[in-house]
């Protein structure tokens, strides 16, 4: 367990750029280090769609909101179909650190404690930071829908935790993000399949999606429903290239009526799978045929 754990933390510290520093003492990152980065966009945004069937509070922003060119139908993915997508570019070094159990442990993490919280991050309860710590530490109070199970990930070691959890305790894991060859010259333009997709094969997966904080919280959650996971070779009229992870979601009948990807797709809610691709800054894990 210890060396298999050991491989994990070197190959997501070199997949994820922002996860790459040492945590260190908590109370020095969280005072000073956390405080210098307060006023990075990069915790004040909303995250990507996490697509666990909630409408959460982005289903009000589907009329004009670019990064909402994310999804697609399954008969989509065949070669040399174009559609829009939605690939930001974005320097995950300058993103909050994932912390180690050890630190992330020695801070609360809970929505009660939030007026504790942003006196410790020395953030205004009206602070747009404010906001997202609220916002994130609501969405990982949520209640699963139904077959579904998930968790917010404060440390590297709590994510393996999960994984082992939902896979086995022995099971070999991969994982899986969307790997940008050519950084994107613009953040929403047409992409075209160059490749057939290519399915990856596993009966679940587990998908974690960063969530704005101070320092890297990743939700993440599996479903009991059948889910199918690709990869993708995406490439633009301009040459941008990137290998995209896409997820599709073959039952979507627990899903919320208003969920913002039925409008995106102009489906009929719950009648049809829906498919997404990842961002960079998310991950897949699956477990390794035995």
């Amino acid at each position: 367990m210890g060396s298999d754990f050991a491989s994990w933390c070197i190959y997501l510290s070199v997949l994820l750029a922002l996860m790459s520093a040492q945590a260190g003492n908590a109370r020095k990152i969280t005072h000073r280090q956390l405080k210098e980065e307060g006023g990075s966009t990069n915790y004040l945004q909303q995250p990507s769609n996490t697509m666990d069937g909630h409408t959460h509070l982005l289903a009000h922003m589907d009329h004009m909101d670019p990064s909402l060119n994310i999804f697609f139908k399954i008969d989509d993915l065949k070669v040399g179909k174009t559609m829009p997508v939605y690939l930001p570019s974005k320097d995950l070094s300058a993103s909050p650190h994932l912390l180690s159990r050890e630190a992330a442990n020695s801070i609360p993490f809970s929505s009660k404690q939030l007026p504790q919280l942003l006196e410790f991050f020395s953030f205004s309860k009206d602070s747009r930071q404010a906001k997202a710590m609220d916002y994130t530490l609501r969405q990982c109070e949520l209640e699963p829908t139904k077959g579904e199970i998930r968790f917010c990930a404060t440390s590297l070691e709590s994510m393996l935790d999960f994984s082992r959890s939902v896979f086995g305790s022995d099971a070999h894991l991969k994982v899986l993000t969307t790997t940008v060859l050519k950084e994107p010259t613009v953040s929403l333009q047409n992409y075209t399949i160059l490749d057939m997709p290519k399915q990856i094969p596993s009966s679940r997966i587990i998908a974690c999606h960063s969530l704005p904080y101070p320092y890297a919280i990743f939700y993440c959650h599996s479903q009991k429903n059948e889910t199918r996971l690709f990869q993708v070779s995406l490439g633009a009229e301009n040459g941008d290239r990137a290998q995209a992870s896409a997820v599709c979601h073959m039952d979507t009948s627990q899903w919320d009526h208003d969920h913002v990807s039925f409008r995106v797709l102009k489906i009929k809610p719950r009648s049809s799978p829906v498919c997404h691709f990842l961002p960079p800054d998310s991950l897949v894990w699956v477990p390794l045929p035995a």
